[in-house]
């Protein structure tokens, strides 16, 4: 492909969902962008692809509820901001209740045919091992949360801190043919979406707690050289979270509540496996909540015990891999660069957001910052009252270096309401109306810092 006509040039170190997006709003600003992936030159513990913005660990990009949750906020956001990631999973969504899943295949070609499609992009495949020189020119690290060893070794060297890792689980894919639905169901909690998105396998008591001592029972997979290594609380192990008592999961990803079962409508259920549809033919199907380190045997033989799983063929088991990620407060500046190189931009997992949506909106603000700054213009910041400002104030505000850890976006990232905005007469807003009005005060900001964002070149 061939640059456009513009002495501005940028570098994308990584193909995931961040890189992908700071790729593409880069390029429709003008910028000639060249998109930098590793794949399939070198593989990663996650990835069975070649293919740029591969979903790994599940389909799901969450809720799409932007009243009512931040995410569906941040959705929301994003697509003002003509996000690639958000274009393409709107295109490739499968059903799901109120939550945003995608055909994972066909958004990761919708993302890649688009990208190579546009005149200002270049995508190459190679390995960087080390941190470009400032005479290169602009760099956006995108590498995510598997960044290799030697760049991550460079990466160190460079910021003096040492990096925070955590593991991170991916959850099995299961054939729909093979689920028994003489025994489960189809149905979304509290009849969302289109009301039947998921497969609900029910356990009573006594089979809950067989399935719980197999699970507890069972043999995981042993990482020694990354013992001490902390879960993210917001993806852990079915079985780690089983360990933390008997009705953990029964209260987690296996609660009941919002469910019946068509076929004992007045028995409710101890507890409810779902699965959620993972391809656009609806012919793989996702365990919500199921990331494990289990061995492949175990999850073979402990997931059948699950009534309506008694032969379910897995297209893919679960898995583990290490997650790292930058101590961004201490050494990203508030426009994501790096402090010690500023020629050098980092977006996605790997600043510390932690989630699909969150990589892929740090990777959109890595790229109009980026932009903004070769066009000559002072990057501007969102407002912190935005979902967008809010992920990005927990990324590099200073005060929070000391306990840093991944976060997904979430409404105790934004400030606090006003006053005014937080009652109706004398009446107190809680809940669904209290978050609404987060929602509000979020789109008249975002409006707002849009009107003042350089805009697109007419070409672009």
């Amino acid at each position: 492909m061939t640059h456009p006509s513009t002495a501005s040039r940028i570098r994308i170190i990584g193909g995931g969902l961040a890189g992908s997006e700071a790729a593409w709003q880069c390029a429709r600003h003008g910028l000639a962008v060249e998109l930098l992936e590793m794949r399939p030159l070198r593989a990663t513990e996650a990835h069975v692809t070649d293919g740029l913005a591969e979903l790994v660990c599940s389909n799901s990009f969450r809720t799409d509820d932007a009243e009512g949750n931040a995410v569906g906020l941040l959705h929301a956001e994003m697509r003002r901001l003509d996000s690639l990631i958000m274009a393409c999973a709107d295109a490739h969504r499968v059903p799901a209740g109120g939550a945003l899943a995608v055909d994972r295949e066909a958004f990761s070609q919708a993302v890649q045919t688009r990208l190579e499609a546009h005149p200002g992009v270049t995508v190459t495949r190679v390995e960087i091992i080390g941190l470009p020189d400032a005479n290169a020119g602009p760099v956006i690290i995108a590498t995510g949360p598997l960044t290799t060893a030697p760049l991550a070794e460079a990466i160190r060297a460079e910021t003096g801190e040492a990096h925070l890792a955590f593991f991170d689980a991916i959850a099995p894919i299961v054939h729909r043919d093979s689920v028994n639905m003489d025994v489960a169901w189809f149905q979304s909690r509290y009849d969302k979406g289109d009301g039947a998105d998921y497969i609900n396998c029910p356990l009573d008591r006594a089979q809950y707690d067989a399935f719980l001592d197999a699970l507890l029972a069972a043999e995981a997979v042993a990482f020694k050289a990354w013992e001490g290594t902390p879960y993210f609380e917001g993806c852990l192990p079915i079985e780690v979270m089983a360990e933390r008592g008997r009705e953990t999961l029964a209260h987690g990803p296996m609660k009941p509540v919002g469910l019946t079962n068509p076929r004992q409508p007045d028995r409710k259920p101890h507890a409810v496996v779902q699965l959620r549809q993972d391809n656009a033919l609806g012919t793989l199907y996702n365990m919500v909540g199921f990331q494990t380190k289990l061995r492949h045997g175990e999850q073979a033989r402990i997931f059948r015990m699950i009534p309506g799983l008694e032969r379910a063929e897995f297209a893919r088991l679960g898995g583990i891999h290490r997650n790292t990620f930058l101590n961004s407060p201490r050494v990203l500046d508030p426009v994501l660069r790096l402090k010690s190189r500023p020629h050098i931009r980092f977006a996605g997992q790997v600043t510390g957001c932690e989630g699909y949506v969150e990589s892929a909106a740090v990777g959109l603000l890595a790229g109009l910052f980026a932009s903004a700054e070769e066009r000559g213009v002072e990057p501007l910041v969102p407002p912190a009252t935005t979902a967008l400002g809010a992920l990005l104030a927990h990324i590099t505000n200073p005060a929070h270096a000391d306990t840093f850890q991944p976060m997904n976006v979430n409404f105790g990232l934004f400030p606090a309401l006003p006053p005014e905005m937080t009652r109706v007469g004398k009446r107190k807003l809680r809940g669904r109306e209290r978050k609404a009005q987060y929602g509000r005060r979020a789109a008249m900001d975002l409006a707002t810092w849009i009107d003042r964002l350089p805009a697109a070149p007419a070409a672009a």
